[in-house]
């Protein structure tokens, strides 16, 4: 105790709380000063897939063998109800004249459509008439911004030329409307969803925190000294990320910097709370401020290190995975709340000492002594305060364990029996907003034209020379093939042929995906058939299909890895705090379980509530690894607080107060946490919404079900037994037997 009462008196001593701010501020300004910010260096078109895998290594014999040249193509789709107009194709032509005649920026390509007859124009409309897809190319190095900066003087364009502005017509307009999709549609999209989001999130957090903080404390001091920590911690974070960015050391995309935000603001503000909530304890047994402090300090900060290290051990665990966006969270996640958690346990306790009982006002926190010395200075009668140490929840948890450890059991095992039935989806396209004029192309498309046209695969064989005329024929006689192209001969070595395949379905739905392995073994045992030597290693697939079936299978690999290293790390440390391997193993199956829990609650909300058919399929495992680590967060701070009062009082005893002590704090920072995850869901972005909804209700199930109910109702049925194969205090326990039925 004496040597965290020494560093409470480093970091929050009546002089030194003045250093701390002025360091804080000092490290704060000069960072921001020297290096970028983290948003200014984000990527978002990193890829995700490393380069052992299947479908890349494929992009890479495809764009060897079989290199387009053109770019990265923008489709631009038109579409009339009724037919598209001699008139509109006319200006469809003049459009092309203008492009090819004053290319817009970073335009690479084009397709002489203004050089067509107008019967050969007409050939490539739908077959109602209605639409036509019209490729733009752009520069393959240009990014989002500078695509973006082409298109827009590319619809510039198309206005001047059609007198009308197509692009800003509503899609259930009559008229003529017309969209920008494909890989460079999208990609503008993207990029514009996510700095959008970004502003949007943290003012929405902001607010949420703010409001919450308001509400349960009713004192603004207090509801703005987290938020300035967080603010301090992310003055830090933000141009160290963006320093590591610049380096190429990481990288970073908008969905991180988003989650990462969120995060910051939801666990940042928890670890606050549960130094606050024991500071104003102790200033109700202390007169003195700074012993009250130095108390709390003494009382909460192992808590408060102990909760910052599993979560930032948790989120390290992400740099085992190959999927790229998993990978890439790793650094950002794990070191922002490394610094929030430093944060709380410096910069705060030394705002706690600079404002003291101040903080808390107008309900400020008094011993009895006081509020009686205060009443009768004012000539008012003095208030006896009754302290409660023990609330509702702590009676039931101690006196009817098993019923309250059965009924948890089958309210989030009844949960969690729905987890086989969520459906999943690789699809990013299907993650943004309906309205987003990318997807609004992409399902004109798809309406107007054969499903495979949205993307067709293309597999690559090297004959060796050796007669493989029939691959064709094969191909093109599977049921899930609508179209097989004629073989292409490869630029530079005309042994490997390329076949444009076709499918008779969405190409971005599972179970096109998983036609990949059969496609592939179609023309390995073609290959063979043809005297093909190893043809194992002689088939390539590329084409999103592709990618997405390689997406799922490391995806999976990823999942099946890092679910164990997460459990086994924050087992590790929970063995290391609680010297307990009964309350470890308990406290991780609890929080396990209601990961699980959330996942089928979380998709009854998605699926029944919202009606979102299917969920992204790196949404479990992110889930998992914030709910496991933050989750545990909420165990360690109760568990804690119980094991401490155990020493000086009765188990069941210490249960009870343990509970009621750590019960409102818990609960405002779960509320706090859930609400900043449940600001996801108000993005346009479908993959964080989804996040959001499932992380949220996850930390409400910690907060309302596993931690005041069942892991207590668990720790009374073990006992003593809870401690093995540490020391229980059985001699506090006997010598007080008696209180303890009375």
């Amino acid at each position: 105790m004496k040597e965290q009462s020494g560093y409470g008196r480093l970091v929050a001593g009546p002089k030194t709380k003045w250093v701390t701010l002025i360091v804080w501020i000092v490290v704060v300004a000069v960072l921001n000063l020297i290096w970028p910010m983290v948003n200014e260096k984000e990527k978002n078109n990193a890829p995700n897939l490393p380069d052992t895998s299947l479908s890349v290594q494929a992009e890479s014999v495809a764009s060897r063998e079989f290199p387009s040249g053109e770019g990265v193509p923008a489709l631009v789709v038109w579409q009339r109800d009724g037919g598209l107009s001699d008139e509109d194709l006319g200006h469809i032509q003049e459009l092309f004249a203008k492009l090819a005649e004053k290319p817009v920026p970073n335009q690479v390509g084009l397709v002489p459509y203004d050089k067509m007859p107008l019967p050969a124009l007409k050939a490539q409309l739908s077959e109602d008439g209605s639409s036509i897809v019209t490729p733009v190319f752009f520069d393959k190095t240009a990014g989002a911004e500078q695509i973006e900066e082409g298109i827009k003087g590319m619809e510039a364009q198309v206005k001047e030329t059609f007198g009308v502005d197509p692009f800003a017509t509503d899609m259930n307009n009559p008229e003529l409307v017309a969209r920008v999709t494909g890989p460079a549609g999208i990609s503008v999209d993207a990029t514009a969803l996510f700095s959008n989001a970004d502003v949007s999130l943290l003012i929405a957090t902001v607010l949420l925190v703010l409001i919450i903080l308001l509400l349960i404390y009713r004192s603004p001091i207090l509801a703005l000294i987290p938020l300035v920590a967080v603010g301090f911690a992310y003055g830090v974070i933000s141009p160290v990320l963006g320093f590591m960015a610049d380096k190429e050391w990481i990288t970073v995309d908008g969905q991180a910097i988003s989650i990462m935000t969120v995060l910051l603001f939801g666990a940042g503000t928890d670890y606050c709370l549960f130094m606050i909530s024991r500071f104003r304890h102790d200033l109700r047994e202390e007169k003195s401020k700074t012993a009250a402090l130095l108390k709390a300090i003494t009382q909460s900060s192992g808590a408060i290190a102990m909760s910052g290290i599993t979560v930032v051990i948790a989120m390290l665990a992400l740099l085992f995975a190959q999927y790229g966006a998993y990978h890439r969270f790793a650094v950002p996640f794990s070191f922002a709340i490394l610094i929030m958690f430093i944060a709380s346990l410096t910069l705060v306790p030394a705002l706690l000492a600079i404002f003291g009982r101040v903080s808390f006002y107008p309900f400020v926190p008094r011993t009895p002594e006081m509020e009686e010395e205060r009443a009768r200075s004012k000539g008012k009668p003095v208030k006896t305060h009754k302290i409660k140490k023990e609330g509702w929840i702590g009676k039931i948890v101690t006196r009817k364990p098993w019923m309250v450890v059965l009924v948890g059991l089958v309210v989030l095992g009844g949960l969690a029996a729905f987890t086989p039935k969520v459906k999943f989806t690789y699809d990013i396209l299907s993650s943004f907003p309906k309205d987003m004029p990318s997807r609004e192309g992409f399902t004109i498309i798809g309406e107007q034209f054969s499903p495979g046209e949205l993307a067709p695969v293309k597999v690559m064989v090297d004959t060796e020379g050796k007669d493989a005329s029939q691959l064709k024929e094969t191909l093109a006689s599977l049921p899930y093939i609508s179209k097989a192209g004629d073989p292409v001969e490869g630029a530079q070595n005309p042994n490997i042929l390329a076949y444009d395949l076709e499918f008779t379905m969405n190409p971005y739905d599972l179970e096109a995906m998983e036609h990949i392995p059969d496609l592939r073994a179609t023309a390995e045992a073609s290959l063979q058939k043809a005297g093909v030597s190893s043809p194992e290693s002689k088939v390539w697939i590329s084409g999103q299909t592709a990618t997405q079936y390689d997406t799922e299978q490391i995806g999976d690999r990823d999942t099946m890895l890092i679910i164990p290293i997460v459990i086994g790390m924050i087992t590790l440390l929970l063995l290391l705090y609680l010297r307990s391997v009964v309350a470890t193993v308990y406290l991780v199956l609890t929080v396990i379980l209601s990961y699980f829990s959330a996942l089928g609650l979380g998709w009854i909300v998605l699926h029944y509530g919202m009606g979102v058919d299917a969920i992204q399929g790196a949404i479990p495992l992110y889930s998992f690894v914030f709910l496991v680590a933050l989750g545990e967060d909420y165990n360690i701070f109760m568990i804690s607080s119980i094991w401490k009062k155990s020493r000086h009082m009765p188990l069941k005893q210490a249960i009870r107060e343990g509970v009621h002590e750590t019960g409102p704090v818990i609960t405002s920072a779960g509320l706090i946490l859930a609400g900043t995850f449940a600001v996801l869901a108000t993005l346009p972005i479908q993959v964080l919404v989804q996040f959001g909804v499932i992380t949220a209700i996850g930390v409400l199930l910690d907060t309302f079900v596993v931690r005041p109910f069942l892991v207590p109702a668990i720790t009374t049925l073990f006992g003593k037994a809870a401690f093995w194969p540490g020391k229980a205090p059985a001699e506090v326990e006997d010598a007080k037997a008696v209180q303890e039925r009375v």
